[in-house]
Formats: C-alpha cells, sequence, structure tokens
C-alpha cells in the first residue's frame, strides 16, 4: 500500500487523491490529466481497458500517479471494489468525479425501456453507487469534494434525447440534494453542464443522427463563442470544482458551454 502521494510540482490539488469513472477518454481523460499536472493521484475508472491502462501507463511514464480500475459504474459492488482499490493504494480518497455517461438520440416513441433503462443506469445510478461507496471514505478522511458531470441539456430541454435529457436533469437535482445533505460533514457537491464537446461520444451522438462528425461541428457556429468546446476546457471547469478555490461552493451547476444557454428560452 502506497502512502499519501506527496507533490513537487506545487498545485492546486497537492496531495490529493481522485477517482474520476468515464476516465479513459473525452472529458474524463483530459481531467486525469489535467488533476495530475495540478499534483493529485488518479484513479482512472472505465470499461475501456486498453485505452485505460495505456492512459495510467503515460501518465506513470511522465512522472504522475494513476491506476486504472476496470469497473462496471451500473454495480454497486464494482463501485465498492474501485474506491477499495484506490484507497488500498493510497490511504484516502479526497475528490470523486462521476463522468461516465452514455446518450440516445431518440424521442419517447423511438427509445425502446432497455434503452432507457441504460442511459438511466450509466448517467445517473452511476453517480449515486458511485457516491454511496466513496462518501464513507471521505468521512473518514475529514471531507472531501464531489463533481458530477451533468449538461446543459439536464437544465434546458433538447430534441429527440428524451432518456439523455431526463438523466441529466436527474443529476443536477441529485447534485443538489447531496449537497444538502454533506454540506456539514464537509464533502461539497457540484455538477458541470458542458454544452457539445468535441469527444468521442459527440462523435457517437453525430452518428446516431445519421451526421459526419464535421456536420455535427459546423452546427456550433450558431452558439456565441461559435465553436464547440474541447475537453480540456471542461477539465478547468472540473478542476476549480474539485479544488479549494470553490472552497465555498456547493449544490452548484455550472454552465460551461460557449454560451448556448445564454439565448435559450
Amino acid at each position: 500500500m502506497n502512502t499519501h502521494p506527496e507533490s513537487t510540482h506545487g498545485g492546486r490539488l497537492d496531495g490529493k487523491v481522485a477517482l474520476i469513472t468515464g476516465g479513459a477518454s473525452g472529458i474524463g481523460r483530459a481531467t486525469a490529466e489535467r488533476f495530475v499536472r495540478e499534483g493529485a493521484a488518479v484513479a482512472i475508472v472505465d470499461i475501456a481497458e486498453a485505452s485505460g491502462e495505456a492512459l495510467a501507463a503515460k501518465i506513470a511514464d511522465a512522472g504522475g500517479e494513476a491506476l486504472f480500475i476496470r469497473c462496471d459504474v451500473t454495480k454497486l459492488a464494482e463501485c465498492e471494489r474501485a474506491v477499495r482499490e484506490t484507497v488500498d493504494r493510497w490511504s484516502r480518497l479526497d475528490i470523486l468525479f462521476n463522468n461516465a455517461g452514455v446518450t440516445r438520440r431518440e424521442s419517447v416513441l423511438g427509445t425502446t425501456e432497455e434503452e432507457w433503462n441504460w442511459v438511466m443506469a450509466v448517467n445517473v445510478t452511476s453517480v449515486f453507487l458511485m457516491s454511496k461507496a466513496a462518501i464513507p471514505v471521505m468521512l473518514e478522511g475529514g471531507g472531501g469534494a464531489i463533481v458530477n458531470t451533468a449538461s446543459g441539456w439536464g437544465l434546458v430541454g433538447g430534441k429527440d434525447a428524451v432518456s439523455y435529457c431526463a438523466s441529466k436533469g436527474a443529476v443536477v437535482q441529485l447534485t443538489r440534494a447531496m449537497a444538502v445533505d454533506h454540506g456539514p460533514d464537509g464533502i461539497r457537491v457540484n455538477a458541470v453542464c458542458p454544452g457539445d464537446t468535441d469527444t468521442p461520444m459527440l462523435a457517437n451522438e453525430a452518428a446516431q443522427l445519421g451526421q459526419t462528425h464535421e456536420q455535427i461541428l459546423a452546427e456550433s457556429v450558431d452558439r456565441p463563442l461559435c465553436r464547440v468546446g474541447r475537453p480540456e476546457e471542461i477539465a478547468d471547469a472540473v478542476l476549480y470544482l474539485a479544488s479549494d478555490e470553490s472552497s465555498f461552493v456547493t449544490g452548484t451547476t455550472l454552465v460551461v458551454d460557449g454560451g448556448g444557454l445564454a439565448g435559450s428560452g
């Protein structure tokens, strides 16, 4: 068992241990790399073994501390195991980033019961289960920070995305309820709400809509900043919510969408 990591980076997360779900690609990957640069040790939790192992090795080769854990975040026993392996490695857990997510672009009529259950399990139930596993460890350590990935479509509706919108709205409310419950315990709980971000998930969404990756990127020109986001830009927002810079922030939803919601409604 390793001791609490000691960083020489002088970063905003010096000596912290973070667990990131959906950490092998996209926003999760960018956040893992950002956290490590700020002095944290990172447990990368995902079902994508090859990319997760490669990322952990890349971080280690660069002098950082990372561990890949294969985990189905829709199952409590696996979430508990992921937390246990993280604590076995570094003796603590300070930050939980619930970022695993999927999307299904369809209306109620086009969404099957199985698809609905799948989206809700990955996007919502995983947040509940991983938090359930992590909070007792944070309580023992005197507090912590939880960041959940919601979406702009958790705050407003979107076309042909009923399961996704419903799941992300649930994440927003779950975030608020957890913040109320655990604020007195020294655990802050916040949500980041990205707009369209150039990730493999966005490419999958384009395919579901019968579009090319380039077409869905081109649709971003009607936003105030005239583009989609980069994973690193969302990671910067997550870093703020996870760090002591947001020490008086809990129960909030931080929209990072290039102004996409500014003109909504």
